[in-house]
């Protein structure tokens, strides 16, 4: 049971900015996307993409990716993709988790998200309210992240591009690792060690969700993860910290992983 001190909201969420990009929500008063015909919802990317249509965000954020990292793979690009969106859900959602006691609404029909965008830029919130009824404890973080957004992105990158199952909530527990330390380091620096506690425990409660529990071992702040984002498959990449393998493995490319 991780015991929340519950503060309100502000309307643009300014808590989240000391602790850097991967963090911050914009809010739609700061963001002229957030306009009829700016970039599309999460809703609507996941619907697209899930349908199989080409001219959907998340193929376009792939191929963008795939442009970046010069990789002719496009499951490769995928997972990457996928760990980055996944950071940005758990940063911002465990960030006002810890900082405020309470989450604000997540759905993915108040996201939106420019794939052609770098963190802060790409993701922002139009409609910043507070999650009705429900503190920011474990329970609810796992409906609006895992449920939410992680299940519907994970299906359509299955479905699209091939990718393990293992491998996407590997990915997801990668990602909130890597929030849930963050967060402890800055809240650990700046005296809050409050923050860094709630951090900790709800980080620690998630990973019993059925969906965290058998991606890997966590220790503190520490992350081994039981399957690969395939980073290594990036020309000049390598293993990750928290990876599987400690080198990268010899693998002819369309190999299955995760």
């Amino acid at each position: 049971m991780v015991l929340l001190l519950l503060v309100d909201l502000d309307p643009d969420l300014a808590a989240l900015r000391p602790l850097g990009g991967f963090f911050v929500l914009r809010t739609a008063g700061e963001a002229a996307a957030a306009t009829p015909g700016g970039p599309p919802t999460l809703a609507e990317t996941y619907e697209k993409a899930t349908a199989d249509i080409d001219d959907n965000a998340l193929t376009f954020r792939v191929e963008t990716v795939a442009h970046r990292l010069r990789t002719r793979e496009s499951r490769v690009a995928a997972s990457i993709a996928h760990q980055a969106l996944a950071a940005r859900l758990w940063s911002s959602a465990l960030g006002c988790a810890a900082l405020y006691g309470r989450l604000p609404d997540l759905d993915p029909q108040l996201l939106r998200w420019d794939p052609a965008a770098v963190a802060p830029d790409d993701l922002w919130l139009t409609e910043p309210r507070p999650l009705p009824g429900n503190p920011g404890n474990a329970a609810t973080l796992a409906a609006a992240v895992l449920r939410g957004h992680l299940a519907p992105l994970g299906e359509a990158l299955r479905a699209r591009y091939g990718l393990a199952a293992g491998l996407l909530w590997g990915n997801a527990g990668s990602a909130l690792v890597g929030a849930a330390r963050e967060l402890d380091r800055w809240a650990r620096g700046d005296g809050r060690g409050d923050v860094a506690d709630r951090a900790r425990a709800l980080t620690a409660e998630l990973f019993t969700h059925p969906l965290l529990k058998d991606t890997g071992t966590l220790t503190g702040t520490s992350f081994r993860r039981r399957s690969c984002c395939l980073y290594y498959r990036v020309p000049g990449g390598g293993v990750c910290g928290d990876c599987c393998f400690t080198r990268p493995p010899c693998s002819s490319p369309g190999a299955p992983s995760g």
